[in-house]
């Protein structure tokens, strides 16, 4: 299984007595979104199923990428880990619940955790950038389930 985390673009900063989940992207930010989207298309296979953050940034950040995509609680700001697994029925005992890909749109220190949950490093090895993209593959080898970073894209590079 492939696992692609893509952390939302650069948004606006909170401003007093706002909604952290209403913060949308900058001018950047929505150029950030626009061309990591376009790299993203030419990666992805069709069948990727897209699982979002409700967050506005994380959503305007998603609809960038022109598929279908449903958002989920599992992925506000500052889930779980375990939380996020467990939406994708990530077992550390069988490991991905299916083939295929998955793509996830949210937010850090979240995909983070989740990255160094399934590389076994520690957690601020994983500092993903805005708008960036890690895109993991796990696969059984001699009995155990082993995953590794197949790539890190940042958009200013693209």
């Amino acid at each position: 299984m492939d696992l692609i985390l893509w952390r939302h673009a650069q948004a606006h900063d909170a401003q007093p007595g706002c909604d952290d989940a209403s913060r949308a992207l900058t001018h950047k930010g929505e150029g950030q979104a626009a061309r990591m989207a376009a790299w993203l298309d030419r990666q992805l296979p069709d069948s990727t199923r897209v699982l979002v953050s409700p967050a506005r940034r994380a959503e305007q950040t998603a609809r960038a990428l022109g598929r279908k995509f449903k958002l989920r609680d599992e992925l506000v700001p500052d889930s779980s880990a375990d939380e996020v697994l467990a939406l994708l029925k990530w077992s550390p005992d069988t490991g991905p619940p299916h083939k295929g890909a998955v793509l996830l749109v949210g937010h850090q220190p979240t995909l983070g955790l989740v990255a160094a949950r399934l590389l076994g490093v520690h957690a601020q090895s994983c500092d993903i950038r805005k708008g960036a993209v890690w895109w993991l593959r796990t696969r059984l080898r001699e009995q155990q389930w082993h995953t590794s970073l197949l790539a890190v894209i940042s958009p200013d590079l693209i």
